[in-house]
């Protein structure tokens, strides 16, 4: 009976590595920010073709499975490609991305799209005009609300298609 007992658990060790060895990429580590690329001085946002770099405080990066990424010149900009990825970039989809990062406006470091707080319909212009400005937390975007007269706080998944042309338009 234990030898047995011996063999099961040599054949469900071997059976369960198998099964992690042909597990899909889905699984790969998240990526940390501290393992984004920055924007060189010739990156250019996909979606309106300006320079990433000359505007450090408003960076949002996209960052593929294959570890790639796209820069863009503010959230907004990013908020487009995020509903239309082969628009901007042909052969890229969402399918394809392993972490979305926005430039938080209070301290200025990468954090999560998706777990990021937005302010729209403030009085501070990012550099495409009115922008999704990204904050860390509920009580930094409560604070931006009141300080820079903002319209509205959004979470990353109340943001629709239309809201980055809204913002384009003046529209909160």
């Amino acid at each position: 009976m234990r030898l047995l007992r011996l063999f099961f658990a040599a054949f469900l060790f071997a059976w369960v590595g198998m099964v992690a060895a042909q597990a899909p990429q889905s699984f790969a580590k998240p990526v940390l920010a501290s393992a984004i690329p920055k924007p060189g001085p010739k990156d250019l946002c996909p979606v309106c073709g300006m320079l990433v770099a000359k505007y450090p405080h408003w960076i949002a990066t996209i960052v593929y499975k294959d570890g790639h990424a796209h820069h863009f010149d503010g959230a907004k900009d990013m908020v487009k490609f995020w509903f239309d990825p082969p628009k901007y970039a042909v052969g890229h989809s969402r399918e394809m991305m392993a972490g979305v990062w926005v430039t938080d406006y209070y301290n200025l470091q990468l954090i999560d799209a998706k777990t990021a707080l937005y302010v729209i319909g403030s009085d501070v212009l990012g550099p495409m005009g009115h922008e999704f400005v990204p904050l860390a937390n509920q009580a930094d975007a409560e604070e931006f609300l009141k300080e820079h007269k903002g319209k509205r706080i959004l979470r990353f998944d109340q943001i629709t298609k239309d809201m980055p042309v809204q913002l384009d338009n003046g529209k909160f």
